[in-house]
């Protein structure tokens, strides 16, 4: 059946000459059973994608390891620092909300038994990373896992984006990860010790995209320089290395990003796996990336999207919204068209 669509000439011309208000018609017969088709559709794939939420490391595997996260009390990263501690890592977690950071750090430990130490710092000051870097070296050592997590972000026209509201989130996205990096490779270099280093991207890093400009440009910043010292610092013993996320429900970033609700039910409805990702999932990613079993892996930057990147990058991938019983009636109304 999809043979006669895709074995004529040329697919964009068969496309350009089929009578649209036939198609139209044959759309809306689509979305008139679109919520019959979802569910169905959705069923099938989270029958076929389940979230495994346990990690998939050995335990012990980061046992005498030095974590070092921005970004850690919430989120994405509180995911991975518990991941990180349940395997055995000292962890020393890093933002300005002290309070926040404190209480994290208190139930990870409590959980896991290991340690796991609050610094505050602001990422764009240097002065301020400098000192919790310190404030870690002199508690646990010179970290051997570094997690650039830290963001800042917020949906707006860009046309309505002042100096300052693109400064504060190109300074958190892009500055805070190479004030990071650099202060602690310096000091990795002197003494002669390796580290793996891990940056939490967007899948928009690499598309680019509308509204949220700063962190699209300041993420794709960091892919590069990711890649960059991957080339440069190997040398030194050290790994680089990104997760780019599609859209994981965290309450910080959808409570910004997604105040009315409605993104989620769209971007789910865009996603091949039917699914938003989970905390959990991305953390196990991480962790392996870290960790020796991943030691020939570096200067990648890794899509994490449930397909969402490749499902928007082909304008014919909407066809999947149509049901199976339906391709009969769009390959008869192709079949009519001159030239098909």
């Amino acid at each position: 059946m999809a043979a006669t669509f895709l074995c004529s000439k040329n697919l964009r011309e068969i496309m350009s000459k089929i009578n649209l208000s036939k198609v139209k018609c044959c759309c809306k017969l689509a979305n008139s059973r679109r919520f019959r088709f979802s569910a169905r559709h959705f069923a099938t794939e989270k029958k076929y994608f389940p979230v495994k939420r346990d990690c998939m490391l050995p335990e012990g595997c980061f046992k005498g390891n030095v974590a070092f996260v921005t970004g850690g009390g919430t989120g994405l990263g509180k995911g991975m620092v518990k991941m990180l501690s349940e395997r055995g890592a000292s962890v020393v977690i890093s933002s300005r909300k002290l309070d926040v950071l404190q209480n994290t750090a208190e139930e990870i430990s409590r959980e896991t038994g290991n340690q796991v130490l609050a610094v505050a710092a602001d990422v764009r000051d240097p002065l301020q990373v400098t000192a919790a870097v310190d404030f870690c070296e002199k508690h646990c050592g010179l970290p051997d896992i570094v997690i650039n997590n830290a963001a800042g972000n917020f949906v707006s026209p860009t046309e309505r984006l002042s100096p300052n509201a693109w400064k504060t989130v190109t300074d958190i996205v892009l500055n805070g990860t190479a004030f990071v990096t650099l202060d602690i490779a310096k000091r990795l270099i002197k003494a002669q010790k390796g580290a793996n280093f891990l940056a939490i991207t967007t899948i928009y890093a690499k598309s680019g995209s509308g509204f949220v400009v700063p962190s699209a440009t300041a993420k794709a910043g960091v892919e590069t320089m990711t890649r960059s010292l991957a080339a440069e610092w190997g040398k030194y013993g050290m790994r680089f290395n990104a997760i780019a996320p599609g859209p994981i429900e965290t309450k910080g970033a959808f409570s910004r990003l997604d105040p009315t609700g409605q993104f989620r039910s769209l971007v789910t409805e865009r996603i091949p796996t039917g699914r938003l990702g989970e905390i959990p999932e991305l953390a196990n990613l991480a962790a392996y990336l870290v960790s020796d079993y991943s030691s020939w892996i570096s200067g990648e930057v890794i899509m994490f999207d449930g397909g969402e990147y490749v499902s928007m990058a082909g304008e014919f991938n909407e066809f999947r919204k149509v049901p199976n019983d339906q391709w009969d009636q769009l390959e008869a109304i192709i079949k009519k068209t001159k030239g098909s």
